[in-house]
């Protein structure tokens, strides 16, 4: 099942898709309120709201408003190697906030205090279900599904210090979506790119994992509560600008393309901030 977060005239609908039509599941605002409800998934299934075409849809963050967004770096050996790092022995955890969230074709904000601003294509996990300290074992039950997520990055900020955060959670700087794609649809292993004006700039199966998405999910509900709606960013693989000789990073006019085999594609043009 793909489920979608729709803007309307009336404000924004959780919706579920069935090849080109959308399906308004009544009494939602979005698919993070959604999956705040028990028994989520049959009220999905057995949605008969208003329909909507996809061809031309305005779509939303899937999830606009996560409790949580937890981003895990260097978790690709590709990308491990390029930014001369060590494969890590334990997942290297930062956040994100909400406001740093756009829809899956909006324009990407390039901030005007920024000329450092670097692609990373991740898959994203969205937790379905309450959990703390889950077992490795049991974590497939708290995924609601898979997204694809662009771990937009300001460089220059990122390292001002040993601490990211900085550098990671710009306002309007990632894109999400364009589906949850629920787990009995999708498992990590299929291809995901990157590509700036039809070039292609990264290219890793998801299965490359360091650190699984099922150990991920672990792994923080030892630290804090998962809840419903959180978003896990599993981490980008090589092929990023700032690891190129010389250095590439995204410019106005230009359009990135994120894509994951069985999750869709982000389309997002760079346009400067007002």
């Amino acid at each position: 099942m793909r489920l979608l977060t729709l803007r309307t005239a009336e404000g924004t609908k959780a919706v579920r898709q069935d090849g080109g039509t959308l399906t308004e599941i009544n009494g939602f605002a979005d698919v993070g309120e959604l999956l705040r409800t028990e028994n989520w998934e049959t009220t999905a299934k057995a949605a008969n709201g208003a329909t909507h075409a996809l061809d031309g849809a305005d779509l939303a963050a899937v999830v606009p408003s996560p409790g949580k967004i937890i981003c895990v770096g260097h978790n690709y050996r590709n990308h491990i190697k390029e930014m001369g790092r060590e494969v890590p022995e334990h997942p290297t955890l930062f956040a994100k906030y909400a406001e740093s969230l756009i829809g899956p074709n909006d324009d990407l904000a390039l901030p005007q205090e920024s000329d450092a601003v670097d692609w990373e294509a991740e898959l994203a996990v969205v937790i379905g279900k309450t959990g703390r300290r889950i077992s490795e074992a049991n974590a497939a039950d708290h995924i609601a599904g898979y997204a694809v997520l662009n771990d937009i990055s300001m460089r220059d900020y990122q390292f001002r210090t040993i601490q990211w955060l900085q550098g990671k959670t710009w306002e309007k700087s990632t894109p999400f979506g364009p589906a949850l794609v629920t787990k009995d649809e999708f498992t990590a292993g299929p291809l995901m790119t990157s590509a700036v004006d039809g070039e292609i700039q990264q290219q890793t199966p998801t299965g490359d994992l360091v650190f699984t998405p099922e150990y991920l999910v672990s792994y923080i509900s030892t630290i804090i509560t998962l809840n419903p709606g959180d978003v896990i960013a599993t981490g980008t693989p090589g092929g990023v600008g700032h690891a190129q000789d010389p250095k590439r990073y995204l410019q106005e006019g230009q359009v990135l393309v994120t894509s994951i085999e069985g999750l869709g594609q982000l389309k997002n043009r760079v346009a400067k901030e007002a």
